[in-house]
């Protein structure tokens, strides 16, 4: 392990006038910064700009309704980025006991934290730096409940509930398919149980626009509603696609004044993941090999089981620069990685000029669930971090070696 960048008060940080001064990262700009800069592939390249970007219009929504927005760490954790997002979200959102670290020692602001269990000791970690805490389970509550209410320090607890509606883009990414572990059902809903709940919280969405959320809040407020009227606040899960081009911002905004005016007495939270990271980095590799088996086929140094597994959990076929489908262009080539899984395909491009041994080749929109996700599977190196920063140069924050893949085991 070597870190390039021990502080993150080595940076400095400027604070954008509006989300237009940023626009979509320039994709050509990008690639042409990190060949210039001779690092290594692979590398994942975070755009800092579109951090301010998608900043400035998640503070837009929480201006204009006065919900708050959290950091969904699950995403995007790369925390030497945590100094610009907090001038614009209220905190972080953690599936466990480490990202609740990570968010409240470099993020601050609000700290919540929902796991499908917590283990005893987790709880007591836990309740020294959460503010929320989410249970999934009656039972889970219940258990932990006398500890979360005696503590010294005020934790407000929330349940997960199951509205038992979704409108998901893959089953694997379903939490209210039938037989899911998340999240209470309304049949199951009690008095006695529900004592000390100050917060509902629900996930159902998926890369997914306003209008999925309005008719998710539909199911919601019909199943939940006598519970809803009971409690202080109300998070509305993450996969809200806010900054992506096509979004309605707009209605999202009506969406959540209209549920506040139902329930004046709620605060609001999204916690949206790959909204923070849209369009805020790419993957770069390089071509290591071109063999021939019934069509032409590039070995990169860049594996979508090890460094972007969405490409095959979802699955989706990733963005390449200067890429057009199979046949498209001149020269198709299907790309596969370094190892030894022969499902290790991204998928097949084609291009105007052949591609030689050493080529740079740049994966667009890589900087949400990758970094969080990728593994030394086969012992491959895992992608160098580097920041395209807004003076245009590319700033190396991290590199991994074999000392990295060593230490996980054992």
């Amino acid at each position: 392990m070597r870190s390039i960048i021990e502080s993150k008060s080595q940076i400095q940080y400027n604070i954008a006038t509006s989300a237009k001064d940023y626009p979509v990262s320039d994709l050509p700009t990008m690639a042409k910064a990190f060949r210039e800069s001779g690092y290594e592939t692979p590398s994942y390249v975070l755009d800092h700009a579109a951090y301010h970007r998608n900043g400035r219009i998640l503070k837009e929504v929480q201006d204009a309704t006065g919900a708050r927005i959290i950091l969904a760490q699950k995403a995007f954790a790369c925390f030497h980025l945590y100094p610009t997002l907090r001038n614009y979200l209220a905190g972080t959102a953690a599936s466990g006991l480490h990202e609740a670290r990570l968010g409240a020692e470099e993020f601050g602001g609000e700290v919540h934290v929902f796991s499908p269990a917590y283990k005893p000791k987790e709880m007591a970690e836990l309740l020294k730096i959460s503010d929320h805490i989410v249970f999934n389970s009656l039972s889970q509550w219940t258990r932990y409940r006398d500890e979360v209410l005696a503590n010294t320090r005020k934790v407000s607890p929330g349940l997960r509930i199951n509205p038992e509606y979704a409108e998901a883009v893959a089953e694997i990414y379903n939490p209210c398919a039938p037989g899911s572990r998340f999240g209470v059902l309304a049949e199951l809903m009690n008095e006695n149980d529900f004592k000390g709940i100050e917060g509902l919280h629900f996930h159902t969405l998926c890369e997914q626009g306003a209008d999925a959320l309005e008719r998710t809040l539909e199911a919601v407020v019909a199943k939940f509603d006598c519970w809803i009227k009971k409690v202080k606040w109300v998070n509305f899960g993450g996969g809200h696609l806010i900054t992506s081009p096509g979004y309605d911002v707009e209605l999202l905004i009506k969406v959540i004044k209209d549920f506040q005016a139902r329930y004046p007495h709620l605060q609001i939270y999204l916690e949206p993941g790959e909204a923070i990271a849209s369009d805020g980095g790419v993957l770069v590799g390089s071509v290591i090999d071109i063999v021939e088996n019934g069509m032409q086929v590039a070995v990169l140094d860049v594996s979508a089981t090890a460094h972007m597994p969405d490409v095959l959990e979802m699955p989706y076929r990733p963005s390449v620069l200067g890429s057009g489908k199979p046949g498209a262009k001149k020269y198709t080539y299907r790309f596969g990685g370094p190892t030894c899984l022969s499902g290790d395909v991204i998928g097949d491009y084609s291009f105007n000029e052949p591609l030689k041994i050493g080529d740079q080749i740049v994966f667009h929109d890589m900087a949400h669930y990758t970094i969080v996700k990728n593994t030394t599977f086969n012992g491959v190196p895992l992608p160098s971090i580097s920041i395209l920063q807004e003076t245009g140069e590319v700033e190396l924050i991290r590199e991994f070696d074999y000392d990295d893949y060593k230490c996980r085991l054992g």
